[in-house]
C-alpha cells in the first residue's frame, strides 16, 4: 500500500488521534444511518441464564409492536377491527357522564336511553328539567367533545314520572282517587 491510501481524507486531514477517530466513526453512523439501519447501541450484554428458568426475549431493546401494550389501546384496536367503536363510544356517554356534564348535574339527572342518537335524560325534578333544556347546546356540545361527534345528536330530557294508579288489567274509568282512597 502507499502512503496516500493510508492517509486521511482531505476534509479530516486537520484531525489526528482519537479526535480523527470519533469523526470518521460519527460519519461511518450517519452513512449507515441514512441507508436506514439500526446504529449507535454499541453491543447488548447477553443476560445470564440460570438453570430452570428460561425467560424468552420477545422483542429488541427498542419500542417494538410485540411488547406489551395498554389494556386501553388494546381494547380501542380490538373495537376498531371489529367495527365496534360506534357502541363503545354510546357505552362511554353513560359510564363517563358525571366526567362529562359535571357532578352537579350528574346528582340531579342521569342518562337513560340512547336510540338513534338521541340521549334519553332523566331529571330528578320538573324543575331540574326545566334547567337541563336551557342548558342543552352546552350539553350537546360537552358530549361531543368527551366521545365525539355524531354520537349524540339529540337530547331528550324528561321530568320524574308520576305513579300510577292503575293495578290489574281491569279498570273503570273516572277521574280516580283524589283525596279520598275509599
Amino acid at each position: 500500500m502507499s502512503d496516500d491510501e493510508l492517509r486521511p481524507p482531505e476534509h479530516l486531514a486537520g484531525l489526528a488521534g482519537m479526535d480523527l477517530v470519533r469523526r470518521t466513526l460519527e460519519e461511518a453512523r450517519g452513512a449507515a444511518r441514512r441507508q436506514g439501519k439500526d446504529v449507535g447501541r454499541g453491543r447488548q450484554p447477553r443476560p445470564r441464564r440460570v438453570a430452570g428458568t428460561s425467560r424468552r426475549r420477545w422483542s429488541g431493546p427498542g419500542p417494538d409492536s410485540r411488547d406489551p401494550q395498554p389494556l386501553g389501546s388494546a381494547a380501542r384496536e380490538v373495537a376498531r377491527t371489529r367495527g365496534w367503536s360506534g357502541r363503545v363510544a354510546q357505552g362511554a356517554v353513560f359510564g363517563r357522564w358525571t366526567a362529562v356534564v359535571g357532578e352537579q348535574i350528574a346528582a340531579h339527572a342521569t342518562p337513560t336511553t340512547l336510540h338513534d342518537g338521541v340521549l334519553t335524560v332523566s331529571a330528578e325534578s320538573t324543575a331540574w328539567a326545566t334547567q337541563l333544556r336551557m342548558v342543552q347546546a352546552q350539553l350537546l356540545a360537552k358530549i361531543a367533545a368527551a366521545v365525539g361527534d355524531g354520537v349524540v345528536t339529540s337530547l331528550k330530557i324528561v321530568g320524574p314520572v308520576a305513579p300510577s294508579w292503575r293495578k290489574g288489567p281491569y279498570h273503570i274509568a273516572g277521574r280516580g282517587p283524589r283525596d279520598t282512597y275509599g
